[in-house]
């Protein structure tokens, strides 16, 4: 794969990263402060909801599910820059980012579920997060499988005889 597609989806995964942790302690400091919520507060989507469920707490805690969310994204970050700046060339990086999505992809499950049928209502700003998680995750997977027959194009050099 050339670098520049592998450090595209590394920035693209950095930056999926970074958005996940600002909407991560926005969600956060909206607990903490009692703060009001920017998203509608009736029908389908209803954010207070959500987020003043027992399950918006990691349970047995006060906790809100929006830190270990923030951490998740933030160990992404780190293995978005380890991957692209200092291991650029190792395939385990990618297996190893591809796992770490996969345990993100579980978790938003159970919390779509969680929020359709338990609470029958879903929180924007979670959903944007999920959408972040699964994007995150179709990346690492392009970053594992994507582009090997370029790699294997570019190792093969054709050399035609030439007629007199």
């Amino acid at each position: 794969m050339t670098f520049a597609r592998r450090s595209g989806g590394q920035l693209a995964l950095l930056v999926l990263s970074l958005v996940g942790i600002v909407i991560s302690i926005y969600l956060t400091y909206v607990h903490f402060n009692s703060g009001a919520l920017v998203c509608t507060t009736s029908g389908l989507v209803n954010c207070e909801r959500v987020l003043s469920s027992t399950y918006s707490q990691v349970p047995g805690t006060s906790i809100p599910i929006s830190v270990p969310g923030m951490l998740w994204f933030l160990v992404s970050g780190v293995l978005a820059v380890l991957a692209w700046f200092v291991w650029p060339a190792k395939r385990s990086v990618h297996i190893i980012e591809f796992a770490w999505a996969c345990t993100g992809l579980v978790t938003i499950l159970y919390l779509v579920y969680v929020e359709l049928v338990r609470l029958h209502t879903i929180c924007a700003w979670c959903t944007a997060l999920h959408v972040i998680i699964l994007a995150m995750l179709l990346i690492t997977v392009f970053l594992i499988y994507g582009g090997q027959e370029d790699d294997e194009d570019e190792e093969i050099e054709v050399v035609s005889p030439v007629r007199r």
